[in-house]
C-alpha cells in the first residue's frame, strides 16, 4: 500500500503552521479590498454570461410554415358604409377572391371612429335582385319628388314613407324606375287620401346632396323606409330608419308595402320574402373592417372598396380616408411570448406595425376619384436560440416597410395594400456563452486578484522593512 507520507509529498498546497504566521493591519485591509474586487468582477462576469449576444445574417427564406401567409388587419373608414364595404385579395398568379366575409367583421362607426351599432352582416345574393319591369325612355319619376324643404313634413305626416334615393345617371336607378313608378301609382290608388298611411317618394341625390348625405346614401338606388318620424333620435340628430334590399320588381315592392302596413311594430319575425329583406339602415356613414385573410406568398394586393351588384356609386363623392388600427403579416406574437422574450426585443426591428395608428386622409382641392395606395415590402425575421446546447426557433415574424401615396383615376376610389414578399429572410442567432468559459473566468478572477494582492502585500512589507532598517541605522 502507498504510505500516507508519499501521498502527502504531492501536495501543491503545503501548509505553514499558524504559529509561524503573523497577521498585520495592512494585510487585513488589502484582503478586504481584494475580496471586494473579487465580488465586483464576479458580478460583472455573471452579467456578461447572462446577457444575450446575437448575430444577424441575411439568408434565403427557408420558412417552416406553409405556402400561405396570414394578413391581420383592422382599418376604419369614416366615409365608407358597411352596406357596400368589400374586401378583395388578388395576386400575380391570377388568384382573385372577391368580397370575403367568413373571416371579416364589419362594424358601423361615426366620423370619430366610435361604434354606432352592432356588427353588420351583408345581404346575400344582392346581385340576383329581380328588377322585373322593362326600362323605358321616360326620364321622369311618377312617384312624388321630395326635397329637403318638405321631407321632414312628409315623413311626419305619413305613418310609412318609402323613399327611393336615386341618381339620374345611374344604370340601376334606371332599371328600378319603371317598377317604382308602377308601384307608386298602384299604392296611391289603393291607399289614397282617405287612407293616408303610406307614400312612395323619390329623392334625386344630384339635386338634393345635403339630404342624401344626411341619411348616408352612398349607393344608388337606395330604398329607405321611415316610420312616421317617431323614431327621431337626439344622439344622432336624425331619424333612424330601415333599408330595403329585396327584389325591385313591382310585385315585390307592393308586397313590401303591404307588410309594412300590417299592425306589427317589429319585423324580425316576418317570413314574407319582401319584408325579410328589410333591415335597419346605417345611422352613420363609416365602417371599421377587421379580421384576417390568407394570401399566397407571392406579390399581391389587399383591396378595400365599395362594391354592389345592384347599386352605382358617384366616384366624385367617394372618400377612402382611413385610419389603420392594425396591420401585420404572419402569426401574431402573443403578449405572453413577448413578455418572456423581453431580452430579444432590442434585436427585433418591430416594424410589423409600420402603419399602425396612422391616418391616411383624402382631402383638398383634388380629392375626387382618389385611390390611396400602400406599398409594403415584407421580410421574414426569425430568432434562433442556442441555449442549453439545443437550437430552436423562438420567434418567427414578418416585418415590413411601407410607402404610401395617392392616385387619381377614372374608376371608383379604393384603398389598396400592395404587398411583396422578399425571397430573403433576416436570421438573428442568439449565442450564449458556455458555462465552462464562465467558470474559467471566475477562477481567473479569484486567482488573479489573490495573486496580485499577495504581490502588493509583499512589496508593501518589503518597503516597510527597508524603511525600518534605515530608521534604526540613523538612530545608531
Amino acid at each position: 500500500m502507498v504510505s500516507t507520507t508519499k501521498i502527502k509529498s504531492v501536495d501543491f498546497y503545503r501548509k505553514i503552521p499558524r504559529d509561524l504566521t503573523e497577521a498585520s493591519l495592512s494585510g487585513a485591509g488589502l484582503s478586504i479590498i481584494a475580496a471586494l474586487a473579487m465580488m465586483f468582477l464576479f458580478g460583472m462576469e455573471l452579467s456578461t454570461y447572462l446577457a444575450v449576444t446575437t448575430h444577424t445574417s441575411v439568408i434565403v427564406d427557408n420558412s417552416s410554415d406553409d405556402d400561405f401567409l396570414q394578413i391581420d388587419f383592422n382599418v376604419s373608414f369614416p366615409a365608407l358604409s358597411c352596406e357596400f364595404a368589400s374586401v378583395d385579395v388578388s395576386d400575380v398568379l391570377s388568384t382573385n377572391r372577391l368580397n370575403l366575409t367568413k373571416t371579416i367583421k364589419k362594424v358601423p362607426i361615426d366620423p370619430h371612429l366610435r361604434e354606432t351599432g352592432e356588427e353588420y352582416h351583408p345581404t346575400p345574393d344582392l346581385d340576383l335582385i329581380n328588377h322585373g319591369d322593362e326600362h323605358h325612355d321616360d326620364n321622369t319619376y311618377a312617384a312624388m319628388s321630395l326635397t329637403g324643404g318638405i321631407f321632414d313634413k312628409i315623413s311626419h305626416k305619413f305613418p310609412i314613407l318609402v323613399v327611393n334615393f336615386y341618381a339620374p345617371w345611374c344604370y340601376w336607378s334606371s332599371r328600378l324606375r319603371p317598377s317604382w313608378e308602377k308601384a307608386a301609382e298602384i299604392t296611391r290608388q289603393k291607399y289614397g287620401p282617405d287612407d293616408g298611411r303610406v307614400l312612395l317618394g323619390s329623392v334625386d341625390c344630384t339635386e338634393e346632396p345635403t339630404l342624401c348625405t344626411k341619411y348616408h346614401i352612398q349607393g344608388y338606388p337606395s330604398i329607405r323606409i321611415f316610420h312616421n318620424g317617431s323614431d327621431l333620435r337626439d344622439d344622432h340628430g336624425h331619424q333612424e330608419h330601415d333599408s330595403y334590399h329585396g327584389n325591385r320588381d313591382t310585385e315585390s315592392l307592393l308586397k313590401m308595402v303591404e307588410e309594412l302596413l300590417r299592425p306589427i311594430k317589429k319585423f324580425d319575425g316576418i317570413t314574407n320574402h319582401a319584408a325579410s329583406r328589410i333591415r335597419k339602415a346605417p345611422v352613420s356613414g363609416g365602417c371599421r373592417i377587421e379580421g384576417f385573410v390568407r394570401a399566397k406568398k407571392v406579390p399581391g394586393e389587399l383591396v378595400i372598396s365599395a362594391v354592389s351588384g345592384a347599386h352605382s356609386f358617384d366616384a366624385s363623392r367617394m372618400n377612402m380616408t382611413h385610419f389603420v388600427n392594425h396591420l401585420s403579416f404572419g402569426r401574431l406574437i402573443s403578449d405572453r411570448l413577448l413578455t418572456d422574450m423581453k431580452r430579444l426585443l432590442p434585436y427585433l426591428g418591430l416594424s410589423h406595425d409600420r402603419l399602425n395608428g396612422k391616418w391616411f386622409v383624402n382631402e383638398g382641392k383634388f380629392a375626387a376619384n382618389v385611390t390611396i395606395e400602400h406599398y409594403l415590402q415584407v421580410v421574414k425575421t426569425e430568432v434562433v436560440s442556442r441555449r442549453f446546447g439545443q437550437e430552436h426557433s423562438v420567434i418567427e415574424e414578418y416585418e415590413y416597410t411601407a410607402h404610401s401615396s395617392v392616385a387619381h383615376g377614372y374608376y371608383y376610389p379604393v384603398a389598396k395594400f400592395h404587398f411583396d414578399l422578399s425571397p430573403m429572410q433576416v436570421l438573428i442567432s442568439e449565442n450564449p456563452k458556455s458555462f465552462s468559459h464562465f467558470i474559467t473566468n471566475v477562477c481567473a478572477i479569484i486567482g488573479g486578484v489573490f495573486t496580485v494582492a499577495g504581490i502588493l502585500d509583499s512589496i508593501f512589507q518589503s518597503t516597510y522593512g527597508i524603511m525600518k532598517k534605515v530608521e534604526l541605522g540613523k538612530n545608531f
